[in-house]
């Protein structure tokens, strides 16, 4: 009896370090990026996890590592982490987690709280990943600095033009029916 109790607890206490063992496969998109960064296998899928914080972001931590809100400072260019993390009775997580690299403070992530996996939701936020998330993903393919954003002022220009002058423009022409009005009438 005591053997099977033994041995209940453990199935109870290592189950959730079963279903623990993190994401099977990632995918990282974004810009300067020809193709996707895919991390799959324990081995790498592990090393990104771990250095991007997704354990504490998913079920919390103590200590806590992560930030109390968004850090100050330019966070550049935003690629996206997409998780494949492998749940029980054949079920497939997915979770998705914005990434930094080139933040002024260092690189950063940040869960969205809520997602589904398990029986849970995340906990999601902010999580300082540093130097070693930036080294890993350089060694995979990430461009060493950020890649230049072509800007689209021009388009930023018509957009303001379309979105100043045409009302203006209408302005302008009720204001001339107004006074065109008056004078046929004087």
């Amino acid at each position: 009896m005591k053997r099977l109790l033994f041995i209940l607890f453990a199935a109870v206490l290592l189950a959730p370090a079963a279903l623990a063992k993190g994401p099977s496969e990632a995918t990282i998109t974004g810009p300067g990026l020809d193709r996707p960064i895919s991390f799959k296998g324990m081995d790498d899928a592990s090393r990104l996890t771990e250095y991007s914080g997704v354990f504490p972001a998913v079920f919390g931590q103590s200590p806590n590592p992560m930030l109390g809100g968004r850090p100050a400072g330019r966070l550049g260019p935003k690629y996206t982490i997409r998780y494949v993390v492998p749940g029980p009775n054949s079920r497939n997580f997915r979770l998705s987690q914005d990434l930094y690299p080139y933040a002024q403070a260092g690189a950063l992530t940040y869960m969205k709280p809520g997602q589904p996996i398990f029986d849970a939701r995340t906990i999601g936020g902010w999580y300082p990943a540093g130097v070693a998330l930036k080294e890993l993903l350089v060694r995979a393919g990430l461009p060493k600095s950020a890649p230049r954003i072509a800007s689209s002022s021009s388009g930023t220009n018509l957009a303001l033009v379309a979105g100043i002058g045409i009302p203006g423009a209408l302005v302008l022409a009720g204001a001339a029916l107004l006074v065109a009005r008056r004078r046929s009438r004087a």
